[in-house]
């Protein structure tokens, strides 16, 4: 039987990547990679571990144990907390991938971390490999379709949002009257709409794309529950996201959520 690793981080995604795998025929040993990792995880995959991101060495023994060539990294590992120091002392090995690094954009890290993997016979491989489903074709995906002022909004945050992409800053614009109210940077999606969501004083349109040149090895944009939670705590009206490049993470869930507060979601 074919073996794949899950880096795992916080949010339901890693379980849906694990059960897709599982039911493909993959052995799955999966690392959590932060406190806050699903706990429905565990039981979801042929084994199991704790090693936090900041023991690179571990993480590499312990794939390389259990004959791991392949590898898929899913979840929210989020930039500012690898920044704020509140993770464990990194060991000697992710010490010497910080202090190689030239700045410390997404993608800079993240393909120095695809090298080190590389290094040690570890392929990392296309996020959405097993979970191509989850990505929505085009269409409203809620009973509300947007307003015509929510649908420019729209367009203007998408445009917005490719930007932020392009210059490997962020992925979410939050938008209302064809005016930028925040754009996501290190703080993460949720953050960004809440910031966003006050400047507004609702009525916020939220938007989220893939980069311009998305690596689907990793950061593939995905909203799903939480991201509903937060334009609920906004007030934001409507969300849209990029058709076929973005993640919908438990779809019956976040549309519910999203039509019982009155909130529309395009594929766009």
């Amino acid at each position: 039987m074919e073996k794949i690793g899950l880096l795992a981080g916080v949010g339901h995604l890693p379980v849906e990547c694990a059960r897709a795998a599982q039911a493909m025929g993959y052995e799955v040993y999966a690392v959590g990679l932060l406190s806050g990792v699903d706990p429905e995880l565990p039981a979801a995959v042929t084994e199991y571990a704790d090693i936090n991101v900041a023991k690179l060495g571990r993480i590499i023994d312990y794939l390389k144990k259990h004959g791991v060539t392949k590898v898929t990294a899913i979840g929210k590992v989020s930039k500012e907390l690898l920044m704020n120091g509140r993770h464990e002392l990194p060991d000697w090995r992710m010490v010497k991938l910080l202090l190689s690094l030239p700045d410390h954009k997404d993608d800079t890290l993240m393909l120095t971390f695809v090298a080190a993997l590389k290094k040690e016979g570890i392929e990392l491989v296309d996020q959405t490999l097993l979970i191509r489903p989850l990505m929505p074709a085009a269409g409203t995906l809620t009973r509300r379709a947007p307003s015509e002022n929510e649908r420019q909004d729209m367009a203007f945050g998408f445009r917005m949002a490719k930007e932020i992409g392009r210059l490997d800053v962020g992925q979410t614009a939050v938008v209302k009257g064809m005016a930028v109210m925040a754009l996501e940077a290190i703080e993460g999606t949720d953050a960004c709409i809440r910031r966003g969501g006050k400047l507004a004083r609702g009525g916020a349109v939220v938007v989220k794309v893939a980069k311009p040149e998305q690596d689907r090895r990793f950061d593939v944009p995905a909203v799903g529950v939480t991201t509903v939670e937060s334009m609920i705590e906004a007030g934001a009206t409507a969300l849209a996201i990029e058709a076929e490049h973005t993640l919908l993470v438990d779809r019956a869930q976040t549309i519910a959520l999203a039509e019982a507060h009155d909130i529309t979601i395009v594929a766009m």
